[in-house]
């Protein structure tokens, strides 16, 4: 089959011909229709985050069961699926208890194994971790939910237990900051989007921001944050991942506030210097946030079927196999638009 694959860290991925994945009896292989270029495929791409070599990249998937093993039981070919970027083992004492996003076994496509800029991912544990997605749901958009919009989602409603009437800072207006300022403002919250792009921080308005923050400007975004919402955000999320932005995450919330942690602090990134002196005064609270199991899909699924929820409108370059290569690369630089690029198959 032809897939994506990249020999070297920083590398350019070529197109070329690979095997066929092979089903395990609990799993399912599934035809690959459309896949999400994510930064978290560019941080594996430069080695921040390893993988063995070679590898096929992509973990925002959704498309056809094509082949479902011997032990499945909930699943047949032809259904219409998304996958949880996290796939736990469907056994441990986590997965039983329905938080396969934090399996210690847990799979990944596209960083444990062969992941989706391909025409077929295997996935293990099919019962546990595919997603039935409705017909109204086109592949497109269900290929955006898999880590950053579904991520955002359970951020914000699990952990941040955001409430109509609060405020919501979000840090990063890339897929998953967009995803956070859309969710915070369908659910009735003022929403306060900081970013170093002027076309980002444009199009979190055009999604619900009330307010906008340039961090290239603003020297302390975390205090013009609580002068703007008369205290500080009820709840804030660092979407981007960097120690400057957890920081003051952190530090623009209200007392009894929520942090919650989305973007990936690798290496020397992954102890920032966060204010603990004023997490004890104030009693807030610091949370990580690793994606969403697949049984807590339905409730997301609900708010995009009715309308309250529009991931379609976070979709912006839609291309084919053959550009993944470059749209990874592209990640090197500064965004020049706004909106999630979407890899899609022939079906």
């Amino acid at each position: 089959m032809r897939a994506v694959v990249h020999t070297a860290y920083g590398e350019l991925p070529t197109v070329g011909e690979v095997p066929e994945p092979t089903c395990a009896r609990d799993g399912a292989v599934i035809a690959v229709r459309a896949t999400g270029v994510c930064r978290s495929d560019w941080h594996a791409w430069k080695g921040h985050d390893p993988v063995d070599l070679p590898h096929v990249p992509g973990h925002e998937l959704a498309g056809t069961v094509a082949e479902v093993g011997a032990d499945v039981t909930r699943w047949r070919v032809g259904d219409r699926v998304t996958v949880p970027f996290v796939c736990g083992c469907g056994v441990c004492e986590w997965c039983l208890a329905g938080e396969a996003q934090v399996c210690p076994d847990q799979t990944q496509p596209g960083f444990t194994g062969p992941g989706s800029f391909a025409e077929r991912v295997a996935i293990s544990a099919a019962d546990v971790n595919l997603v039935a997605l409705p017909d109204s749901v086109d592949f497109v958009t269900a290929a955006s939910l898999g880590c950053r919009f579904a991520t955002a989602f359970r951020a914000i409603t699990a952990h941040g237990r955001l409430e109509a009437g609060q405020v919501l800072a979000v840090h990063g207006c890339g897929g998953v900051g967009l995803s956070a300022v859309m969710i915070g403002a369908a659910l009735g919250a003022t929403v306060v989007a900081v970013d170093v792009s002027e076309a980002a921080l444009a199009r979190a308005r055009e999604l619900g921001a009330a307010h906008v923050v340039d961090a290239s400007k603003d020297p302390d975004p975390a205090a013009t944050i609580r002068e703007l919402t008369g205290g500080g955000a009820h709840v804030s999320v660092d979407a981007l991942g960097a120690p400057a932005t957890a920081v003051a995450s952190v530090a623009c919330l209200r007392r009894r506030g929520r942090h919650v942690q989305v973007g990936l602090l690798l290496g020397s990134s992954s102890t920032p210097p966060l204010p603990m002196d004023r997490v004890v005064a104030h009693e807030l609270e610091l949370y990580g946030s690793h994606g969403m199991a697949a049984h807590e899909y339905p409730a997301m699924l609900a708010l995009v079927e009715d309308g309250t929820l529009r991931p379609d409108l976070l979709v912006g370059d839609v291309i084919p196999l053959d550009g993944a290569g470059a749209a990874l690369a592209a990640m090197d630089r500064p965004a020049t638009s706004a909106g999630m690029t979407v890899i899609s198959l022939p079906g």
